[in-house]
């Protein structure tokens, strides 16, 4: 009994100077594989009590009993200290002074946005004015006025978003506007002629998305009416803005096109500023690029509106801000411009 007992001092010393030295999880393990293990000189002293006299046993078992707990004391200890010291080192690393001001981050503007401050400046600089619409519409200003008849396949499901369709009366029926063009019937009637005005805005249309296609997308209506407008003040106002976006000279052409609140109505491309003509991927080997429709102004569209059509003309265009947007900076995806990707919108 007596060896059993004296050796529990120098057991007990030798795991506080171990313990002294622990810093981290592993420190821990080797700890208790050493004082704990099956090869553990605590193990050795119970296997020892078997072979003690039974009236030296139960001294001799608290003693050892002793030691036990002492060891399991430690070792918690040193678990408790580790995991605050380790809680402490977590804070400090995450600690944040919410009472320091916040890192100046710049962000920059939308890609859609910058073409359009771009555009609006050009045709500022050539006296349109810029105005603004509402995105519900009636179906008077979003078709009627715009000379499209009731048959005309736009007013259909599967391209507006009708917001209320109660009856025939097109003053009382709601829609998304499905172009800005209805901006253009507004300004005539609180301004009338002579005129020059941008519209610049969100449309929406009923279409499937891919990465060519949005329900949502921004346009710009442009509108000049006055006294002997031909299709020349309409080529040249075309040419000197894309001259000033692309930052060079431009070449337009018009083709035959149908749109009901023009006419004549044209289809009007520009010569590819990549290959300049000579055809590439961007104008899938054409030369050109397809940009917008434009046309004279259709007489019932200024009568809808207040305006004489016997002393004044003018000319319209409708062209893709989101399209223009995404030829600028080569964008091969719509879904882009309107998603929050950072690594995205961050580029500009």
């Amino acid at each position: 009994m007596e060896d059993v007992i004296s050796r529990i001092p120098k057991i007990l010393n030798s795991a506080r100077d171990t313990a002294e030295k622990i810093q981290n999880a592993s420190d821990i393990e080797r700890f208790e594989s050493e004082f704990f293990g099956k090869k553990s000189a605590l193990s050795v002293l119970s296997k020892q009590l078997k072979e003690l006299p039974a009236d030296q046993k139960k001294e001799a078992g608290k003693a050892v009993g002793a030691l036990r707990q002492q060891l399991t004391d430690l070792s918690l200890q040193k678990k408790k200290e580790l995991a605050g010291a380790m809680q402490k080192q977590k804070w400090e690393s995450e600690w944040i002074d919410v009472t320091k001001p916040a890192p100046a981050n710049c962000g920059s503007l939308h890609p859609i946005s910058r073409v359009q401050e771009r555009v609006e400046e050009i045709f500022q600089s050539m006296g349109f004015a810029v105005a603004d619409g509402n995105h519900i519409e009636n179906e008077w200003y979003n078709f009627d006025a715009l000379n499209i008849p009731a048959s005309h396949p736009a007013r259909d499901m599967q391209d507006t978003f009708w917001i209320q369709r109660k009856g025939d009366n097109p003053n009382k029926n709601f829609v998304l506007r499905t172009q800005t063009s209805d901006v253009q019937i507004h300004t005539m009637q609180e301004q009338g002629a002579p005129l020059r005005v941008i519209a610049p805005g969100r449309v929406f249309r009923n279409e499937d998305v891919d990465a060519s296609h949005d329900a949502v997308f921004y346009q710009v209506e442009g509108l000049l009416v006055d006294e002997d407008i031909s299709l020349a003040h309409l080529k040249g106002t075309i040419e000197t803005m894309l001259g000033h976006l692309f930052e060079t000279d431009t070449c337009i052409r018009f083709r035959p096109g149908y749109f009901p609140f023009v006419e004549p109505g044209l289809e009007v491309d520009f010569q590819c500023t990549l290959c300049r003509g000579k055809g590439c991927k961007t104008c899938k080997q054409t030369g050109w690029i397809e940009f917008m429709g434009a046309g004279m102004v259709h007489r019932n569209v200024l009568k809808n509106a207040g305006v004489d059509p016997e002393k004044f003309s003018g000319f319209a265009f409708g062209f893709g801000l989101t399209r223009l947007a995404m030829m600028k900076f080569g964008i091969d995806d719509i879904r882009l411009l309107s998603s929050q990707k950072i690594d995205f919108l961050s580029q500009f």
